[in-house]
């Protein structure tokens, strides 16, 4: 086969061979042939957020005269086919490249121009850098493009995954709350508590967790432009940032503001990295609330099974019948993959050298990367997972009924050493609490039957998620006098 054909463009640095097919340009093949690096490109919403700046640029240069009409109208058409995702195959830039990420940014303003001016019959030659990023800025255009992007993957995605999450997690905590299981601290055994807890624990993580992402957004919302190369706003109206911002908010719904100060909107990323960090704190939660889950459908013979996991697909290739907790492995893989986002976020951070942060590409691939695949994993986990979870009331039965932490309830009456030493006598002997206790005639069973209700031991159903409020002094005497704490030494001594 013979080779593509191609045309010549021609740049600062002189002649380009680009593709004929291509509607980029010189910079962008240059780049193209500079960083054959990964293969990884900056994500479908980055780009659309790229053609969102530059289609309000374009309008607001429009309003300001400093574009005609015609010229203006035609560039904010092309911009706003990149925003769609129509031109998304002339986007060939690697993430690996230069770190304030010219390179994409010039792509964008190539592609557009060209477009531009094929729409004007091509009479008129649309320049990518004197009519496309009039005002404009790589430096200003990349961050502002990043605060966009993530603040709507936030806003418009990941925080209604995570509501759902929390509601399937709370209709759970209500459905179990009538099912007695054995609490565990350490890996072992603990005092009862209700199934429904366990899952209120698990919605109370989400909801903080969701609190923490929400936190990240007012300082997202913060935006760039305007500050062109380094903050000063040099070459750029001063009305630019106003009207092009307006835009925004208009076409994404969301109050993006003009950065408070642009030396440090430009300088640093610290927003972005304050970001990443609640990615990863709700990540390392969703991880233990998945590694539970996985804990409690352990078995269904060889393990706890208090819970059944829905069966999604066999589980093993030489073992029959086995089906394994995939969600629950799925969303832990995500939740790793953001935890390693965020180390990379954070070195990116660091690298906000004098006036300019110049690891924004790989930056902000982590970042948008880690709200998509955690929306995702989110989702999964809800519709596929939680939802579909049933509890085994025998088996929670059954560990409470043999647990040795039962004899804490034993410990107001006869306290603690001679409680542990039932405890003690009935792990060596395979006896439950309730049994060792009775044969040493230390009470009677409707005592016992009193002492060792679990139901007791779990809190009251009615202050479910209510904070524990300390015992006044009256409660404290009728709690010493129910359990008998004045005799407690009488009847260790017995």
């Amino acid at each position: 086969m013979g080779s593509l054909p191609y045309r010549i463009e021609e740049d600062s640095l002189g002649k380009v061979k680009v593709p004929a097919r291509a509607f980029w340009g010189p910079e962008t093949q240059r780049a193209v042939d500079n960083f054959p690096v990964s293969g990884l490109r900056f994500p479908r919403e980055f780009i659309r957020a790229l053609g969102m700046v530059k289609m309000a640029a374009a309008e607001a240069n429009r309003k300001l005269g400093l574009l005609p009409r015609r010229e203006g109208e035609a560039i904010e058409k092309a911009a706003r086919d990149v925003m769609l995702g129509k031109l998304d195959d002339h986007f060939p830039v690697d993430i690996f490249q230069t770190g304030s990420g010219t390179s994409t940014h010039m792509n964008a303003n190539e592609v557009i121009a060209f477009c531009a001016s094929r729409l004007l019959g091509g009479k008129r030659k649309i320049h990518p850098n004197d009519q496309v990023n009039l005002c404009q800025s790589s430096n200003d255009v990349i961050p502002s493009c990043l605060h966009i992007a993530a603040a709507e993957g936030i806003k418009n995605r990941l925080l209604p995954a995570l509501g759902d999450l929390e509601t399937v997690l709370r209709k759970k905590e209500r459905e179990f709350d009538g099912i007695l299981k054995t609490g565990r601290t350490h890996l072992q055994d603990a005092t009862p508590i209700r199934l429904g807890q366990e899952f209120g624990g698990y919605a109370g993580m989400i909801r903080h967790g969701r609190k923490r992402v929400q936190s990240a957004l007012p300082d997202l919302l913060e935006l760039a432009l305007g500050g062109t190369a380094v903050g000063t706003g040099v070459n750029a109206h001063p009305r630019f940032a106003e009207l092009a911002i307006r835009r925004i908010r208009q076409l994404t719904g969301l109050p993006f503001r003009e950065a408070e100060n642009h030396f440090e909107a430009q300088g640093a990323r610290d927003a972005v990295v304050q970001a990443g960090s609640a990615l990863k704190t709700l990540s390392a939660g969703l991880i233990k609330i998945a590694n539970d889950l996985r804990w409690l459908s352990s078995g269904p013979r060889g393990g706890i099974a208090e819970i059944r996991l829905p069966e999604l697909q066999p589980g093993s290739s030489i073992m029959p019948g086995k089906i394994n907790p995939v969600i629950p492995e799925t969303l832990i893989q995500v939740c790793a993959r953001v935890i390693g986002n965020d180390a990379v976020i954070t070195l990116s951070g660091l690298s906000g050298n004098f006036e300019l942060n110049v690891m924004m590409p790989v930056m902000a691939h982590s970042l948008l990367e880690s709200i998509t695949i955690l929306t995702n994993g989110v989702s999964l986990f809800s519709g596929k997972c939680i939802r579909e979870i049933t509890a085994d009331r025998e088996r929670c039965r059954e560990l409470v009924e043999k647990s040795l932490a039962l004899a804490t309830a034993l410990s107001p009456k006869i306290g603690y050493a001679a409680a542990a030493k039932i405890a003690r006598e009935a792990a060596a002997s395979g006896k439950t609490i309730r049994e060792v206790a009775l044969a040493r005639g230390a009470f009677s069973e409707k005592e016992l039957a009193a002492l060792l209700d679990p139901w007791k031991m779990t809190g009251s159903p009615a202050k479910l998620n209510n904070p524990v409020k300390s015992p006044k002094k009256a409660d404290s005497k009728a709690f010493r006098r129910e359990n008998g704490r004045d005799s407690r030494i009488a009847i260790s001594k017995k």
